[in-house]
């Protein structure tokens, strides 16, 4: 029974650790810093048609950009290093469609950084990708992240074939995403960016991923659109809080249409937009690249959790057993007699 006990208030201690360890608060002196600019240029309507008239969400977000850049020349705000765009900033595939190439390129021009655009490219194979990439002055599109986990049913169908026979309704949704197996490292300018799409961010490895890999700074690209007023898009920000407090990192969540925000690594939210309108963020964000110890430790105290409480469940099982019976001196001579 005690060493039940023992094992329970083990797996108990494990999580209490984290209440009394420090969050990160402050950068250490001499951290260096970067300005970047978030843009949330609103889509035209909410729900699944907000990509329904052609460039007008890309549209959105370079009318941001060039107002952003008009303040910029006028001295009124800083000039940032690098800019974001949410997921789907670009609802045409830029590699595709020169006329939205020509649009960003204006948009890079005009603030002269680079712009982590996202957008949805068009595979060989006619399959899609989910990206994010870095787009610069001079050289343009350049090292792009693709998703690396796809929303089943609303990105991909998975067993399309079986599915679609049963329900066609499926073939609403008439090509398939694909994921990508790359780390969402990328480097904007020395930058070194640490990119997750939309409800990536949920996933405890491909954050840590990105951290193990290098990142200074944790970007959220994401487009709630589709999910209107409902409250799928604070869901995601309280995740990105999470997610700064666990790697001592900032988290930018950028959004086509809201929450988009600031997140210091300590958790707490520096500034957020509305829903459904356009928004813009200049921030001074510290690069850190020092680890936290779940950054080092990642799912290790969560498997000793689980080991302990199932020791302790069995321990407690196997004391609480009943004995076996034991035969009665009668019962033993009718066995031995028979």
């Amino acid at each position: 029974r005690r060493s039940s006990a023992a094992l329970l208030l083990a797996a108990l201690a494990v999580p209490a650790v984290g209440w009394i360890l420090p969050v990160a608060g402050d950068a250490p002196a001499g951290t260096p810093t970067a300005t970047i600019a978030l843009i949330q240029g609103d889509v035209p309507e909410p729900g699944l048609n907000f990509n329904a008239t052609r460039r007008a969400v890309l549209d959105n977000h370079v009318r941001q950009t060039l107002d952003l850049a008009e303040r910029i020349q006028a001295g009124t705000e800083s000039q940032p290093d690098l800019v974001i765009w949410p997921e789907n900033s670009s609802d045409i595939d830029p590699y595709r469609n020169a006329d939205a190439a020509e649009q960003i390129q204006r948009a890079v021009a005009a603030v002269g950084v680079p712009i982590l655009v996202g957008a949805v490219r068009v595979n060989d194979d006619d399959t899609l990708s989910n990206v994010g990439i870095v787009w610069a002055p001079v050289t343009g599109p350049g090292q792009n992240y693709v998703k690396r986990h796809p929303v089943p049913f609303g990105e991909y169908i998975p067993f399309r074939d079986t599915l679609e026979k049963l329900f066609p309704i499926v073939n609403e949704v008439p090509r398939d995403f694909v994921g990508g197996d790359e780390v969402g490292l990328l480097d904007a300018d020395g930058i070194q960016i640490g990119d997750v799409i939309c409800f990536e961010v949920a996933y405890d490895g491909l954050v840590r991923d990105v951290v193990d890999a290098g990142a200074e700074v944790l970007v959220v690209q994401t487009n709630n659109a589709t999910f209107g007023y409902t409250d799928e898009t604070y869901q995601q920000l309280a995740m990105g809080r999470i997610r700064a407090v666990e790697h001592g990192r900032s988290v930018l969540v950028v959004s086509t249409s809201g929450v988009s925000a600031v997140i210091d690594a300590d958790g707490s939210v520096q500034e957020a937009s509305g829903l459904f309108v356009p928004a813009t963020f200049v921030a001074e964000i510290p690069l850190r690249t020092d680890r936290t110890l779940a950054s080092r430790l990642g799912v290790a105290p969560e498997w000793v959790m689980i080991g302990f409480a199932v020791l302790a469940l069995v321990g407690g099982a196997a004391r609480h057993s009943p004995p076996p019976r034991r035969l009665s001196d009668a019962a033993r001579a009718r066995r031995g007699a028979a």
